[in-house]
This record gives structure tokens, sequence and C-alpha cells, in this order.
């Protein structure tokens, strides 16, 4: 089994527990470069909010900071990002969805900032 299958049972794993509390996920893609967050409905069909390091908003504050788009000061600033819309749409809780990634580096700093601004998880 390579990496990305490994990772990808992992998250179907995690998924299958998620579909069950019925509840908004917060979904994390990380790439070499960038980081994804996305709030899915719990039905699946829907993608109520999301946050990127590809936004122009996050991509200011980064140029700002001197900071590159895919180490742990863009994951928070994502993180960040994510819990300011979900706020504005009404959402206050959420299962995290790390996608079979370990948790750590960035995906635990998008995490923390997320929880930091005010998203429950």
């Amino acid at each position: 089994m390579d990496k990305k299958v490994s990772r990808l049972r992992r998250a179907a794993a995690t998924r299958r527990k998620i579909a069950g509390l019925k509840v908004n996920r917060l979904a994390v893609h990380r790439s070499n470069t960038h980081i994804y967050a996305n709030i899915i409905s719990p039905e699946g069909d829907k993608v109520l909010v999301s946050a990127s390091t590809l936004e122009a908003e996050v991509r200011k504050e980064l140029a700002n900071n001197n900071t590159s788009s895919s180490n742990v000061q863009a994951a928070a600033a994502v993180g960040k990002r994510v819990a300011e819309k979900a706020k504005a749409a009404g959402i206050e809780a959420v299962a995290f969805d790390r996608s079979g990634f370990r948790y750590h580096g960035r995906v635990k700093a998008l995490a923390e900032a997320a929880r930091e601004n005010g998203l429950k998880f």
C-alpha cells in the first residue's frame, strides 16, 4: 500500500464516523504548496464555508508577513479565516475531518486557530 492509499483509507474511516453524527464537518486538505479548509453540510452535498491559502485576503496577509503559503503560519491564517466565515454563516460547532493526515504541523495549526477563533469541535 502506498502513502496516498493509506491516507485515503484512514480518511474513509473517519468520514464514516462523522456521517453517523449528522453534523457539519470541517474537512482539511493539505498539499505541498497550499492548505484548504471546507465546512461541509451533514448530507455531504454542499460546501457551506471554505477558505484556503489561494484566497486574495489570505495571500495579502501572508505577503505582509513575508510568509510562504505552505507553512504553519499560513495554516493558522486559514484556520482563523474559516472560523470567521463560519461564525458569519451561523455555524458554531463542527466535526474535524483531517482527511487521513496526521494531526501535527499545518493540520494542527489550522485546527487550533479555528478553535481560538470560536469554532467548536
